[in-house]
């Protein structure tokens, strides 16, 4: 069996991994040149690990990216301008008792390469750059017949599957679904990086940190080791341009959008060579995933706000959802794409439903408003840190290799 994988980002390097594990040949087309450093930290909770682990990206296996990752070793919240902390609480000891794995910080060009050179090495010949897909076709009566795609040059490539993880902008779910454009969400974020011994003493806690405000926020963590600081700010605005998420935006637009803010986040900014500025973007929950034997995974069919550190993760369950089911119905690959769906669909809804809550939960705009919320938040990080843990319990706990076992 051969599966075609469109995008060769984190979520279809690792659905091409999970095929190969399945002893499927696999096909990524990847349309940029090469990969290279575009990009910034990502958070990978113990549901997304799992899945690499899963696939043999295991410490034993790929030593180097579990070297360049950090373990944050707490979880805090402060107020934006005055730094002032809302609560602190334990994360690396407390994945490993609660949700029994590790939750990591990576720089997303450390895990692409690594699933990239970890397909290449196991299929040498799998991943394709500069192949830019532009259409698909189901052949026959779709359940019968392969599925194929025409590439910008016109070349044409038949598989048995088709799976179209190419992100928001998905050209396959255009095709399959109409070109109704995404939901412009009222939010642009910022994202930065800076060498942590420039902070000096601005260098935010380490760990993973939120910082709160009207009408915005920001999270910090460091990478490499602890050698980077990672930067994403988030602000409300009814303007917005360029849907790519690779714009460069200025030091001095930035700035103004944290105007007052800690010096923390302030001389992140400053020291940053590069502001990297996009629009959020989302979309309600599909009412399918397929079109005979081409499916949607990830982004394409499901992209949340990054408010909830899941959107990698839930595109790496999608991967090994979708391989399992594929591989126990080889057959029977439309069957296998309903179940897929099914399996997928709340989980995933229920993720950009608390991504989308927790930006209202970020953005206080009142005193009145940060009182009422911050103010519990405080209490319960002092003398009941289990309400803090509870509320991605739901996620961090998810282990789909079991669930699919």
């Amino acid at each position: 069996m051969h599966a075609i994988i469109v995008g060769g980002g984190i979520g279809g390097l690792t659905t091409a991994l999970a095929f190969e594990k399945k002893g499927w040949d696999v096909t990524v087309l990847e349309k940029a040149p090469s990969y290279d450093e575009i990009g910034a930290g990502i958070q990978i909770s113990p549901n997304g690990l799992k899945v690499l682990q899963a696939l043999d990206i295991t410490p034993a296996s790929t030593p180097l990216l579990y070297t360049k990752a950090c373990y944050p070793e707490f979880l805090s919240m402060r107020a934006g301008r005055s730094g002032r902390p809302i609560f602190s609480v334990p994360l690396a000891r407390a994945a490993q008792k609660r949700w029994r794995g590790d939750y990591i910080h990576i720089h997303r060009a450390d895990l692409v390469a690594t699933l990239g050179k970890t397909l290449s090495d196991r299929a040498p010949k799998a991943l394709r750059f500069g192949a830019s897909v532009v259409s698909y076709k189901n052949a026959g009566t779709r359940t019968e017949g392969p599925a194929s795609v025409t590439l910008d040059d016109g070349t044409t490539l038949e598989a048995d599957l088709v799976i179209a993880a190419d992100g928001i902008h998905s050209t396959l779910r255009t095709q399959m679904l109409g070109p109704k454009a995404p939901r412009f969400t009222g939010n642009i974020a910022w994202r930065a990086t800076v060498d942590t011994k420039k902070l000096g003493p601005y260098a935010p806690p380490p760990g993973a940190c939120i910082w709160v405000g009207p009408k915005r926020h920001c999270v910090t963590y460091q990478l490499r080791g602890g050698s980077v600081t990672n930067f994403v700010g988030i602000v409300e605005t009814d303007q917005w341009g360029s849907e790519a998420w690779t714009q460069k935006g200025s030091r001095g637009d930035a700035l103004a959008d944290f105007t007052g803010w800690h010096p923390s986040i302030t001389s992140l900014i400053e020291l940053a060579d590069t502001h990297y500025r996009w629009a959020l973007f989302d979309r309600p929950p599909l009412a399918r995933w397929h079109d005979g034997r081409v499916a949607l995974t990830g982004d394409a069919c499901h992209p949340s706000l990054p408010f909830l550190a899941q959107g990698a993760v839930m595109a790496m369950e999608d991967a090994y959802a979708i391989a399992q089911f594929c591989a126990r119905q080889p057959q029977n690959i439309e069957g296998a794409l309903t179940t897929y769906y099914k399996f997928r669909i709340q989980r995933t809804a229920k993720a950009q439903r608390a991504a989308t809550s927790n930006a209202a939960l970020f953005h206080r705009r009142t005193l009145l408003a940060q009182i009422a919320t911050y103010g519990p938040m405080w209490l319960a990080g002092k003398i009941f840190p289990a309400a803090i843990y509870a509320r991605n319990h739901h996620f961090y706990n998810y282990d789909i290799t079991k669930e699919l076992f």
